[in-house]
């Protein structure tokens, strides 16, 4: 249970504000994180959504790089691009002690989330039984949100432990 130390961030501006060249460097680390070689979940193997494809790209890669409610019209997300490499150590790392980990339903949906509150950064996978499916993962800019889940948080320990 060390600590997990986190990658440095991909900016754009390393790319020269090139949004397309800088896409095509984000899709490479997922590609690289997700497609050839994939997490490991508490020695339980990860899946994609590849479908349907965006632009070309798996379905996962849109939910960790773009932000929106509304499916077909998320933006790309600068916040969760810089963050990229995130997702693989902390899923990989997830008995870390910086780490909190913890299950919730969200309807008929058995989800995992791995958070770690000095980065403010947020995993969450998708628990279907055979497999672990990652949904999204994102920067926490809004400290309620914070709150809400340290509370969440804390609830599901009380629970796992009484």
């Amino acid at each position: 249970m060390n600590d997990l130390i986190f990658p440095n961030l991909i900016e754009l501006s390393a790319f020269d504000g090139n949004f397309e060249k800088y896409n095509a460097a984000v899709y490479e680390i997922f590609k690289s994180d997700f497609v050839i070689q994939k997490p490991i979940f508490q020695g339980k193997r990860l899946n994609l959504k590849s479908h349907p494809y965006i632009d070309n790209k798996e379905y996962t890669y849109y939910h960790f790089t773009h932000s929106g409610d509304i499916e077909n019209e998320r933006v790309p997300d600068l916040r969760r691009m810089e963050r990229i490499r995130f997702p693989k150590p902390m899923i990989n790392s997830s008995y870390s002690k910086n780490l909190k980990v913890w299950r919730n339903k969200r309807g008929t949906k058995n989800r995992i989330l791995i958070f770690c509150e000095k980065e403010k950064y947020l995993v969450i996978l998708e628990d279907r039984k055979n497999y672990i499916l990652p949904w999204t993962a994102y920067y926490l800019e809004h400290d309620n949100r914070i709150k809400k889940l340290r509370k969440e948080y804390e609830k599901y320990i009380k629970t796992e432990t009484a």
